[in-house]
């Protein structure tokens, strides 16, 4: 049986023989590429940086060994094998290739680059010359002359490791390449033996400018080759297995690093753990197809069944580049592979599912019960998941719904609530509901474990947002704000409940439309949508045993008076309550606060652009400082696991920075630098480059705003927080 392993090697080596006969005819060589390219339709890259007048053969195996698609790479292959009259069979694999980046895919500097020798692309066909002589007979004098070729041409700009990729390409038998995964994989004792380890390069080292030594590295790879500690038969055979083990490192790298983002991003408010429901329109299949058949089996399925288990793919992107591979690379597939995703890794059990056709009907409702499922012996909807089908017919809505197979909705709360209305019994409720939550637990020791506050201060805060309802929390730019507000209104509830918790940003754009209600344009002309705060107000008035918190971030940026209205009376504290009711500006509708709303603003005393909040809305809030924490015993305990003295020394220049701006006429207190751009470290985030970055794009970008008059002031303090790091 033929392998279908490593095809491409007996034309690489073919066009190698080729290319050489051309090295004192290049004209040739280069009209020769010109009707390459012109035969098969496609433009010659770009090669000089004007007319091309010379090049080297690394630079011909460049143009097909570099990121582009294998469908791409195998048409230049075949205008190649055409044109230079090549009788290997064209390859049907490229399985241990590596590969160009295409912003660097010459083996040498353009002409006009000053870093470009005289006789640069000489040498590069001297050594090419000089490797097919090593590799057909292997002796002491063809082992000289590759050798002070090889010293000659890798310190050329641009060359270094790259020059062990072309002889690889050349004569992948006798010459390894000493490409990055190839260190990476090879330095490892487990992978590649003892040997191999000990004498590789490492994946950081500086490139080998020593024949010498590159062919002492060659042929102690090629000792070990079929050993116990090194199972690999050739060095076409390890470059593979190279790559396979990087690209899985790099999913699995990917992958873990995507999660500690979206854990770090939940839990920058404070939403780590925190269960909600999410609501679906899906398409079971073309025109809703297979709708009688998913509903008899109580599953939703999706299809692309070529792709094979997705769980398998990293990202949407290695799904979406795969999706124009086996499917077609005439679209994106952007909206496939989001689909895909999203079925796979992000619908949860509880979430509900609105089965549509077309853009206008929906034709079920059900609840999620089961985890992603990949059923080899499917069909071509191998893709599943168990789902609770609650309702079956025909629902005509006027909104118009996405073409997608599969779209999330739950930013769309009145459109949910729209197909929600569809299953409604006569008391009002939807039909089979989804069943009580358990939310996860979340006590004032959960908070005082998470927010650098003192147990004083945050019984303090509480009982003033108890009595007052409404309060702001106010302070310098990273004193934690945003990042305490959730977490206290967790915190007095006793439990994470996401829907007992909303937050807002207000911004120069935002109205009483937006917040209470106001008409909107639609098809037929314009309707009255209820806003934000009146949704969540109606809803905490029928939840009246719970307490629920309406958060508002950058509360001093909106026209106040015209976001809040007639409601500046209502959410005094002593006016919540049915018997406290005022009329609404547009439907006319009798309107009250419930008492167990509570309100939390948030406000940065450092920014100079606002103006002063309205004087009738700041009397019915109370104001809270917060303040940096750096002498708080938790950021202390914080700091000491870090265990890192360039940190501490930041931190004590940033403590007397910090005094130096509160005894500021001009600045004060509301402008000191807060403790949460250090926060959220482990002892591995602790390095150079991350405080540099810290201080130079953070703090002296803020001190610059400060003393924006006084530029001296600014150049020392930045001098005093770069050199606390070094």
């Amino acid at each position: 049986m033929t392998s279908t392993k490593f095809t491409w090697i007996s034309f690489y080596k073919e066009l190698s023989d080729k290319l050489l006969t051309y090295r004192d005819r290049r004209d040739d060589l280069i009209n020769k590429l010109a009707t390459v390219y012109e035969s098969i339709g496609m433009s010659l890259p770009k090669l000089e940086a004007d007319e091309l007048q010379d090049i080297d053969p690394f630079t011909v195996f460049g143009l097909f060994n570099k990121g582009i698609t294998d469908a791409n790479r195998q048409k230049i292959i075949a205008g190649i094998a055409e044109v230079f009259d090549i009788g290997a069979d064209q390859p049907t694999d490229f399985e241990g290739i590596p590969v160009l980046n295409n912003l660097n895919a010459t083996f040498y500097a353009f002409a006009n680059d000053e870093r470009r020798g005289e006789h640069d692309i000489d040498n590069l066909w001297h050594v090419f010359e000089a490797e097919l002589a090593l590799a057909a007979d292997d002796n002491e004098e063809t082992r000289k002359a590759f050798v002070e070729a090889f010293d000659t041409t890798v310190i050329q700009f641009t060359l270094g490791w790259k020059l062990t990729m072309g002889l690889y390409w050349a004569r992948p038998y006798n010459f390894i390449s000493l490409d990055s995964r190839n260190r990476w994989f090879m330095a490892d004792v487990a992978k590649a033996g003892t040997a191999i380890a000990g004498i590789v390069p490492k994946e950081k080292d500086s490139p080998v400018h020593d024949g010498d030594r590159y062919l002492a590295i060659c042929d102690t790879i090629k000792s070990e080759l079929g050993s116990e500690e090194c199972s690999y038969a050739d060095f076409p055979s390890l470059t593979a297995a190279a790559f396979v083990e990087s690209e899985r490192v790099n999913r699995e790298r990917k992958v873990a690093e995507k999660a500690a983002a979206e854990k770090a991003e939940e839990n920058s408010l404070g939403d780590e753990g925190v269960k909600t429901t999410h609501y679906w329109t899906y398409s079971p299949g073309d025109g809703a197809a297979r709708w009688d058949d998913f509903y008899a089996r109580g599953v939703m399925g999706v299809g692309w069944s070529k792709l094979g288990d997705v769980e398998k793919y990293a990202s949407k992107e290695d799904i979406r580049k795969n999706l124009r591979t086996l499917y077609s690379s005439k679209y994106s597939q952007k909206n496939s592979a989001l689909a895909l995703w999203q079925f796979s890794h992000e619908i949860k059990s509880g979430d509900v599912v609105f089965a549509k056709r077309g853009r206008s009907v929906i034709i079920g409702r059900g609840i999620v019960e089961g985890d992603y499922q990949f059923d080899e012996n499917g069909d071509s909807y191998p893709n599943i998941r168990r789902v609770r089908w609650t309702n079956r017919g025909e629902w005509h809505t006027e909104d118009l719904l996405a073409v997608k197979t599969l779209t999330d909705i739950t930013a769309y709360p009145d459109l949910v609530e729209k197909l929600n209305s569809f299953f409604e019994d006569e008391g009002g409720e939807v039909e089979e509901d989804t069943g009580e939550v358990e939310y996860p637990a979340y006590t004032s020791e959960d908070f005082l474990s998470e927010v650098y506050m003192d147990g004083k201060h945050y019984r303090t805060l509480v009982n003033v947002l108890r009595a007052k309802k409404n309060i702001i929390l106010q302070g310098a730019p990273g004193v934690g704000k945003t990042f305490a507000a959730k977490r206290l209104a967790y915190s007095m509830m006793g439990v994470k409940d996401a829907e007992r918790v909303m937050m807002v940003q207000f911004h120069q754009s935002y109205s009483y439309e937006d917040f209470i209600e106001g008409f909107r344009p639609n098809a037929q002309g314009f309707n009255l949508e209820k806003g934000a705060f009146y949704n969540f107000c109606k809803n905490a008035k029928d939840d009246s045993d719970n307490d629920y918190f309406f958060i508002i971030d950058e509360i001093n940026r909106g026209n106040l008076s015209k976001i809040f209205g007639e409601l500046f009376m209502l959410i005094e504290n002593d006016k919540r309550g049915p018997r406290n009711t005022l009329q609404l500006l547009y439907s006319h509708e009798l309107f009250y606060v419930p008492s167990n709303v509570y309100l939390i603003g948030m406000m940065n005393t450092a920014d100079r652009s606002l103006a002063m909040l309205d004087y009738a809305l700041r009397r019915r809030f109370a104001f809270f400082d917060l303040r940096p924490a750096f002498d708080t015993e938790s950021f202390i305990v914080y700091q000491e696991g870090l265990a890192s003295e360039k940190f501490d020394r930041l931190i004590s220049c940033v403590v007397k920075l910090n005094e130096a701006i509160a005894s500021d006429e001009s600045l004060g207190d509301g402008f000191c630098i807060g403790h949460s751009y250090f926060c959220r470290m482990s002892p591995d985030d602790v390095t150079d480059d991350k405080l540099s970055a810290i201080v130079n794009y953070e703090l002296v970008s803020m001190l610059r705003e400060y003393w924006f008059d006084e530029p001296t002031k600014v150049d020392e303090w930045a001098g005093k927080l770069r050199r606390s790091i070094r």
